[in-house]
This record gives structure tokens, sequence and C-alpha cells, in this order.
């Protein structure tokens, strides 16, 4: 049995033990940095509403508040973090021009971040933390975790109900997401640190020479 099956039978077992409570559980696990993806989860979750066991509206309560929850914590770990980021960052290529443009980042498109990293498989396990470390304002960081999660948890609700007994073929797919999302963030940093480094060349060369 490989990793996806074995995490997709514990998940299930675990809210059968569980209900509600577990949902909320994984949910809060899933915006932390466990592995446990939501697409394990609200389908199954949605099965279980299919079959009366689960009722749709404490199934997207217990999962939103499991999203911000952990989401929250992970907000905190960021906060927190920060001063342990300017003292060793540079043993990682970080340095506190990195903070102050991940602080002038979040200032600036923060919000639609948040949201659209709900979307995203892996991205929405860490965006809370750079968040935090940015210092973001906290209600509209749980405003938009909020309804990104919401949207996010209810798709895939509404997958395990149309899927039914069928639910568990959407594991078959989040490999080929995973790697797509993974190629893409790949590419992504690349290109950060290549307009990055442009950035600093075009301000070194600009600035002017002392006397």
């Amino acid at each position: 049995m490989g990793i996806t099956e074995t995490l997709c039978y514990y998940n299930t077992q675990f809210i059968h033990s569980c209900s509600y409570f577990g949902v909320f559980v994984l949910m809060a696990l899933e915006s932390m940095i466990a592995p446990i993806p939501s697409e394990l989860v609200m389908p199954f979750a949605g099965f279980l509403i299919f079959t009366g066991q689960f009722n749709p509206w404490a199934v997207m309560l217990a999962s939103s508040l499991g999203s911000i929850a952990g989401s929250l914590v992970s907000y905190g770990m960021g906060v927190l973090g920060e001063p342990v980021v300017r003292r060793y960052g540079r043993y990682l290529l970080l340095n506190p021009h990195h903070l102050e443009w991940t602080s002038k980042f979040f200032q600036r498109h923060g919000g639609k971040t948040i949201f659209i990293s709900r979307f995203i498989p892996v991205v929405r396990h860490l965006i809370s933390i750079p968040a935090g470390l940015a210092r973001m304002p906290l209600m509209p960081f749980i405003l938009y975790t909020l309804v990104g999660a919401t949207m996010w948890n209810m798709f895939l609700v509404y997958c395990g109900v149309r899927l039914k007994e069928n639910w568990g073929i959407i594991q078959k797919y989040t490999h080929v997401l995973d790697m797509v999302v993974a190629v893409g963030l790949v590419a992504g940093l690349g290109y950060f640190i290549w307009k990055f480094r442009a950035a600093q060349n075009l301000k070194a060369t600009s600035s002017p020479e002392e006397p």
C-alpha cells in the first residue's frame, strides 16, 4: 500500500472514529505543515453526507473552523519565527531585505495571495507562515483564509457527494496534480530569484559612486 493509500486509510478511520471532530482535526493539520491533503479528507466527508451519516452544514463548519485553526497556528509560527530568521536567515540565504520584500508584498497582495493559495496543493500548507513573517493584519488574513478554504472544502465535498462510493478515485489524480504544482513552484522560485538578483544588480549599478 502506497503513501497516499495509507494516508487515505487512516484518515477515513479517524473520521469514522471521531466524526465531525475528526474532520476538524484533519483540516487543521492540513492547514499546517502536516502532509494531510484535503483531497483525501473532504471527498470522504461528502460521501458520508450522501449516505446520510453526516450533516452537510456540520461538515462545512468543522472543516472551515479546522482550516482557520491550523492557519492561525502557522501564522503564529511565522510571527514568532521572525527574530530567528533575522538572526540566522543568512545561513539559508535570507536577509532583512527578503523580510522587507515579503512584508511589502503581503501589504499589497496579501489578501488575494492567501485566497488563491487555498486552491493550490502544497502551497496552502505553507502560505500562512510567510503571512505571519510579514505581519499581515490578522483580520484580513482570517477573512481571506476562511473564504478560500470554505470554497475549496465545499468543492471537494460536492465531488464526494457526486462520486458517491467512488469518491476515492480523486486520490488517483492527486499525484499528477502535485507534480504539476511542484514543477510550477520550482519554476516560479527560479523566476523570483532571477528577478530579485536582476533588481539588486540594477540598484547597484544605478547608485552613485562614492567620491
